[in-house]
C-alpha cells in the first residue's frame, strides 16, 4: 500500500512584530512587513514571486507497506522556496533575493506500522543587518537565519500527518495540510532573541523548539483584519508569562485580539483550552452582561490589541461567541 501527503510552511513578518531600534528602519522603508497569508495556498510559487512571504518550506512523503505493515520504499520531495527583500528610502527601491540554505533531511524513525520523515529548509536575507552577536568580534552584518523543521509520518493503514516540530524564533511561520489548508501557527515570535543568533541553528548546532498552535477560525481572521486596520487602531500591550489579561468575575467590554504568545483559558479554576495568535477573546461578557465568564492568563510573553467592542458589528460576535461556547471562552 502506497500511503503520500504533504505539508507546507509559510514565513512571513507581520506589523507590530519587530521590536527595537529595528522597528524604526522599517518604518523609514529599510525593511517592510506582509500582510497575512491566505486561508488556502493555492499558488505558492506566485506568492514567492510577487514578494508575499519571507520563505516556505514544501515538504512531500510517501511510503510503500507491505501487507504486514512494514516499510519497504520511502522517498521525500520538496524544499525551500526563498522570497525576496524589498528595501525603499524615499523615491529609490530595491529588491534582493535572499540566500537559500541546502535541506536537512534527518535520518528516518521507524514503528509499528509507521514511518517519520523530516525536513528542515531555510536561509537568510541578502540585505546585510548589523546585529550583536556574543562573541568576538561581537558585531556581525549578516543577518540571522530562518527556517523552520517539518515532520510527516505515514501509517500503515493509509493515514498521514504533517507538523511543524521546529523553527526560528522569528518570523511568523504558519502551516498548511495537504489540501493547502491552514492548520497550525508557531505560537510567538521573538524578534530579540532571533536577532541575537550565533551559532544556535540547525546547520550549527541545534535546531530550536516551536509552541504549535491551531489556527483560529476564518471569522476571527475577519474580525482581526477590522481590528487591526476598521478605524481608530487598537492600543498594543505587552503582557509577560504568568500575567492575567482578563479576570473571570470582573466587569469589562473590552476585545483583544492576541498577536504573539499563547494565553491559557480556566473558568472556575478549571482548565479549558489554550489559544494561539489570530484568536479574538472577550466577546462573551459583551453580549451576556459585561462580566468575564473565564480568566485568560499568559502562557508565554504575549502581544495583544485592545479594540471596543463597539467597532465590531453585533452579529458576528454572536457568531463568535457559538463558536467559543463548547469551550466555555470568557
Amino acid at each position: 500500500m502506497r500511503v503520500e501527503t504533504q505539508v507546507t510552511s509559510v514565513s512571513w513578518i507581520p506589523s507590530e512584530a519587530v521590536t527595537g531600534m529595528m522597528k524604526t528602519g522599517f518604518e523609514v522603508g529599510l525593511g517592510h512587513y506582509d500582510e497575512p497569508p491566505p486561508d488556502i495556498l493555492t499558488d505558492v510559487e506566485g506568492m514567492r514571486v510577487g514578494g508575499k512571504f519571507r520563505f516556505a518550506n514544501q515538504m512531500r512523503a510517501w511510503a510503500e507497506f507491505d501487507e504486514s505493515g512494514k516499510v519497504v520504499s520511502h522517498g521525500v520531495d520538496g524544499g525551500c522556496l526563498m522570497g525576496i527583500s524589498k528595501v525603499h528610502v524615499g523615491p529609490f527601491g530595491a529588491t534582493f533575493t535572499n540566500v537559500k540554505l541546502p535541506e536537512i533531511r534527518a535520518d528516518r524513525e521507524l514503528g509499528d506500522g509507521w514511518i517519520r520523515l523530516t525536513q528542515t529548509a531555510g536561509g537568510r536575507t541578502s540585505v546585510p543587518l548589523p546585529r550583536k552577536i556574543n562573541r568576538a568580534p561581537f558585531v556581525r552584518l549578516q543577518s540571522p537565519l530562518v527556517w523552520t523543521t517539518l515532520s510527516i509520518t505515514l501509517y500503515a493503514d493509509g493515514l498521514a500527518e504533517g507538523k511543524l516540530v521546529g523553527a526560528s524564533p522569528f518570523p511568523r511561520h504558519w502551516v498548511y495540510d495537504a489540501d493547502g489548508t491552514l492548520d497550525s501557527k508557531a505560537g510567538t515570535t521573538d524578534f530579540a532573541t532571533w536577532m541575537s543568533q550565533d551559532m544556535d541553528t540547525p546547520w550549527g548546532a541545534s535546531d530550536s523548539p516551536v509552541i504549535v498552535t491551531a489556527a483560529e477560525t476564518a471569522l476571527e481572521r475577519e474580525l482581526s483584519s477590522k481590528i487591526m486596520r476598521g478605524g481608530r487602531k487598537p492600543r498594543i500591550r505587552r503582557l509577560e508569562a504568568g500575567e492575567v489579561l482578563i479576570l473571570q468575575g470582573e466587569p469589562d467590554d473590552r476585545l483583544f485580539l492576541l498577536l504573539d504568545g499563547v494565553v491559557a483559558i480556566d473558568v472556575d479554576g478549571k482548565a479549558i483550552t489554550e489559544l494561539g495568535p489570530g484568536a479574538v477573546i472577550g466577546e462573551r461578557a459583551v453580549l451576556e452582561g459585561g462580566r468575564r465568564t473565564s480568566t485568560v492568563t499568559a502562557v508565554t510573553p504575549i502581544r495583544v490589541a485592545e479594540a471596543d467592542a463597539a467597532s465590531i458589528d453585533r452579529l458576528a460576535l454572536e457568531d463568535l461567541a457559538t463558536g467559543h461556547r463548547s469551550e466555555s471562552v470568557q
